[in-house]
């Protein structure tokens, strides 16, 4: 088994290195060869090739959880990359602003690249959403696991880094638009930090809960207050990063807001609901716990048992 695991570990290592060479490969030639201007739009490309080919793979394998990783583990290899290419991270001088940017979102990406790989078996195992999915839709299976398991959890997280993104490229061409930071833009890292900590707490707590209690619902430490509060944390963790951005740019861009309530509304009306169909199908005390407890407020609804 730890062959196999190991195994997976590696096929999904390789299939990351590609992505990224890929990437910034399509970074290159959209400027070059397609003379596509800005830095975002060639970001967007790029980012959609790198999903593309994670997709082949995940069809190769015939296991789309290929994937899960991408989602925590683009956003800092984006960042990081972006900031060698525009030359903003020299030495003694990188802006305090992209400090907490890049922090925050390599903190939420430890975190949760870590969670996966502790709870990732091997590529004999799939999400059991995908599996659903498959089972249901067999017809139209691959147009749902393109378009909705890879290419729109692609499309949220870049709209959710966008502002960030909006402060790097300022950075680049116009330093001058980029204020000095402020109560609100530490005010950005504490709520994305703090999610970032939520989320940490609430994994911890579950996988101990889960080694001793198989099958049943978890109702100790955060998961007495909230139902989902490592959703909680990933939808914070956005608004922190909006917050951070927009508190040092000019007012003009508050609309870059939009990717951190389209997370919000994805775990609202997608990751929420699906989530606990299957909790009340396998569990039938999920219905008390839904009673007493809110999704993801941390206000318990009452103190019935």
């Amino acid at each position: 088994m730890e062959k196999t695991r190991s195994r997976s570990f590696l096929i999904i290592l390789l299939t990351y290195v590609l992505a990224v060479i890929t990437g910034i490969f399509v970074y290159k030639l959209t400027g070059s060869l397609w003379e596509i201007k800005g830095i975002i739009p060639k970001i967007f490309i790029a980012d959609t090739v790198a999903t593309i080919l994670v997709w082949l793979a995940g069809v190769y394998y015939k296991n789309s959880s290929v994937y899960d990783p991408y989602w925590s583990v683009a956003p800092p290899v984006i960042m990081i990359l972006l900031a060698f290419h525009l030359n903003i991270l020299a030495p003694g001088s990188i802006p305090a602003s992209l400090v907490l940017l890049l922090s925050a979102v390599c903190f939420w990406s430890i975190r949760l690249t870590a969670n996966w790989a502790y709870t990732f078996r091997d590529l004999g195992v799939q999400d059991w959403r995908y599996t659903k999915f498959r089972n249901d839709f067999p017809g139209i299976w691959q147009l749902i696991n393109f378009f909705g398991i890879h290419y729109m959890p692609t499309l949220i997280v870049f709209f959710a880094l966008l502002p960030a993104l909006v402060v790097m490229e300022n950075l680049h061409t116009s330093p001058d638009s980029v204020g000095p930071v402020n109560v609100l833009t530490f005010a950005g890292f504490a709520i994305s930090t703090g999610a970032v900590l939520l989320q940490l707490f609430a994994d911890r707590q579950l996988h101990k809960f889960r080694r001793f209690n198989s099958g049943r619902v978890c109702e100790t430490g955060l998961w007495k207050y909230a139902r989902h509060p490592n959703y909680s944390g990933e939808i914070l963790m956005w608004w922190g990063v909006y917050i951070m951005s927009i508190s040092v740019l000019p007012f003009h861009y508050w609309w870059t807001g939009l990717g951190a309530t389209l997370n919000t509304l994805m775990f609202l009306f997608i990751s929420i609901p699906l989530m606990e169909h299957r909790q009340m199908s396998n569990k039938p005390e999920y219905a008390s716990y839904k009673d007493r407890v809110s999704a993801l407020t941390f206000i318990r609804k009452s103190t019935k048992t």
